[in-house]
C-alpha cells in the first residue's frame, strides 16, 4: 500500500487578485506539473507553446463576460506562481483546449471519467444530506490536486477539490450546496462556439446561495462540450443535470437515491444525442449500477462509509468503480485520482488520494452558515 501524500489545504481571502496570488504562490509546484503534463499533451497534438499562449488568449473575451473576475483571479494565481497566464488558463480549460486539438489532429484526449452518488436525507441513517465521487482521471493528477477554502465577503463561503490553478471542480459552500461532476460526450461537442470552459461553471455553482441559482447557472450557460453535474442542497433537494452544448437534461433522485457514471441515462437525451463516450469508457454502464445496487440495500440507513464502500468496489479491475493505474483506450495512464465524501449541510468533506493504493482520508471542514441554509431551505 502506498501512502500518498494528503492533498494539500489553501486558503483564500481578500480581493480576485490576491487569491489568487495566495493560491499560486502555495501551489507553484503542483501547477508547474500540471501545466506541463496538459502542455506536452498539446504539443503531440501539433500544438506548441506559442500556438497555446494564442488559443488561451482567445478563451480571455468569453471568460471575461461570464465573469471578469476570474480572469483577475487567474492573473493572480499566474503572478503567486511565477507562471505564464497561458498555463493557468490551460489548468481551467485543458479539455477544452485538448479536445479541440484532438478533433484537429485525432489525437488522444483522455476521458474524464468519474462515478457520483448522493442521498437526500430521507436515504441516509441521520437524516443528512449525503455527496460524493471518485474521479477518474490522468494518475499523475494524484499529485496535483487541492483544496481551496475560500473566504468571500460577496456570497457563500467554498471548499472545493480541485487541480492546482483551477477555480474550482468538485466540493460544497457555508450555504449547503454541494456540486460533483463527471465527463460526457456526445456527436455535438465541440462544434459550435462561444462557450465557457467547465470549471467556471462549476465556481459559479459553487459561488451560489440558492439551490436555483445554481440551476440557473447549469441550464443558461453554454458550452462548448458535454458534462454531468450532480447538485445537492442539505434541505434535502438535488438534481443531475446532462449537458450537452446546446442542451440540458435533468434528472431527479430516486426514492431519495442518485448515481450517475459518464454515460447517458435521461431517456430524453438518449434519444437526442449520440452517446460518443462509451467506447472510451465501456465500464460505465456497470460502475454506476454496482454503486447504485450497494446502495439502495442500505436506503434509510446509508453513511459516508457506505459510500466510501461502493466507491471502494473493484469488481472486474482494472475496469472496475476504483480504478488502480492502468492504460486506457488511448494508451494513457490513467487511475481513480480521488475519492470525495461530503456531508454539505455540515461543510464536511474527506478526500482521499489514488484511493486504490492508498486509505488515508484527509478531512476539510468549512464553517456552515445555518443562517443561509435555513432561509434557502424555507
Amino acid at each position: 500500500m502506498t501512502d500518498y501524500a494528503p492533498f494539500p489545504l489553501i486558503d483564500l481571502a481578500g480581493s480576485p487578485r490576491e487569491r489568487g496570488r495566495t493560491h499560486g504562490k502555495a501551489a507553484a509546484d503542483r501547477l508547474r506539473r500540471g501545466a506541463k503534463m496538459y502542455a506536452e499533451s498539446l504539443l503531440r497534438s501539433g500544438v506548441d507553446w506559442a500556438e497555446l499562449e494564442r488559443r488561451a488568449e482567445a478563451l480571455v473575451p468569453s471568460i471575461e463576460k461570464f465573469d471578469p473576475t476570474y480572469i483577475e483571479e487567474m492573473r493572480g494565481i499566474a503572478e503567486g506562481a511565477n507562471e505564464p497566464f497561458a498555463a493557468v488558463v490551460l489548468m481551467n480549460a485543458r479539455t477544452e483546449m485538448v479536445a479541440a486539438a484532438r478533433q484537429e489532429q485525432e489525437a488522444g484526449q483522455v476521458p474524464d471519467g468519474c462515478t457520483a452518488a448522493l442521498a437526500l436525507p430521507e436515504a441516509s441513517a441521520d437524516g443528512v444530506l449525503l455527496h460524493g465521487q471518485n474521479w477518474d482521471w490522468r494518475a499523475e493528477c494524484a499529485e496535483t490536486g487541492v483544496l481551496l477554502r475560500i473566504h468571500r465577503d460577496d456570497g457563500p463561503d467554498i471548499l472545493t477539490f480541485t487541480e492546482a490553478g483551477g477555480l474550482a471542480r468538485s466540493g460544497l459552500n457555508s450555504a449547503g450546496i454541494g456540486l460533483t461532476a463527471n465527463a460526457l460526450q456526445c456527436d455535438r461537442d465541440y462544434q459550435r462556439g462561444p462557450g465557457i470552459p467547465l470549471p467556471f461553471i462549476r465556481r459559479k455553482v459553487l459561488e451560489s446561495a440558492y439551490l436555483a441559482n445554481a440551476v440557473q447557472t447549469i441550464v443558461s450557460t453554454p458550452k462548448l462540450g458535454s458534462n454531468h453535474m450532480a447538485v445537492s442542497h442539505c434541505g434535502g433537494e438535488a438534481f443531475g443535470f446532462e449537458c450537452a452544448p446546446d442542451d440540458t437534461f435533468w434528472i431527479a433522485p430516486d426514492r431519495g437515491l442518485y448515481v450517475h457514471a459518464n454515460h447517458w441515462i435521461a431517456e430524453s437525451a438518449r434519444a437526442q444525442v449520440k452517446d460518443t463516450g462509451l467506447a472510451e469508457t465501456p465500464c460505465s454502464i456497470y460502475r454506476d449500477k454496482r454503486v447504485r445496487d450497494q446502495l439502495s440495500a442500505k436506503r434509510g440507513k446509508l453513511t459516508l462509509d457506505d459510500f466510501r464502500s461502493a466507491f471502494f468496489d473493484d469488481w472486474n479491475s482494472p475496469w472496475s468503480v476504483c480504478r488502480p493505474p492502468r492504460l486506457n483506450t488511448r494508451g494513457v495512464n490513467t487511475a481513480t485520482t480521488a475519492m470525495i465524501l461530503m456531508r454539505p449541510g455540515e461543510g464536511h468533506l474527506e478526500a482521499c488520494p489514488m484511493p486504490s493504493l492508498n486509505k488515508r482520508f484527509t478531512t476539510y471542514r468549512l464553517t456552515p452558515d445555518r443562517t443561509a441554509q435555513r432561509q434557502a431551505a424555507d
